[in-house]
């Protein structure tokens, strides 16, 4: 059962605000609520915590959709989804890299596919595919269980 609409990938497009936030560099990434039926795909990164797929916007993806794709398929050789034309989501916080205060932004989008086989890239120690609920309970970061109640919800208004 298809509970996703088709995305327009014009819709939202890359925007370079390096230099934006007074000399502290903005890093752009995105990332994905990736589902299977009911079951939510979460990646395992080296430092144990638990999170969805991601990664950042490199200069010759033409928008974050295009973003979402390639680092879906260089993470866990996942290239079918169809992403919900409706849902995008924004976190930021900052972090320290080398002792530079870095401020990051993560546009999250839905999508949905068929398959279950995932080819763990050399960034990611281990995946799991969890129900909803499992989903919330196994996400490391806060920020990233919020996007996920509220792909939930999203998901949940398609039926």
């Amino acid at each position: 059962m298809n509970l996703l609409g088709k995305y327009n990938s014009r819709r939202y497009q890359t925007i370079s605000l390096a230099g934006a936030t007074g000399g502290d560099e903005l890093e752009t990434s995105c990332g994905v609520v990736l589902v299977n039926i009911d079951s939510v795909l979460l990646l395992q990164y080296p430092q144990g915590h638990w999170d969805l797929p991601k990664g950042h916007v490199e200069p010759t993806d033409v928008d974050h959709i295009a973003t979402v794709r390639r680092e879906l398929e260089e993470e866990t050789g996942i290239t079918e989804l169809t992403f919900d034309q409706e849902f995008v989501e924004r976190t930021a916080y900052t972090y320290r890299h080398k002792g530079r205060k870095r401020e990051k932004e993560v546009f999250w989008f839905l999508a949905e596919t068929n398959s279950l086989d995932v080819t763990l890239s050399h960034e990611h120690r281990g995946h799991l595919w969890l129900d909803w609920e499992q989903a919330l309970a196994q996400l490391t970061h806060n920020e990233t269980r919020e996007v996920v109640r509220r792909a939930w919800d999203k998901a949940k208004s398609t039926l």
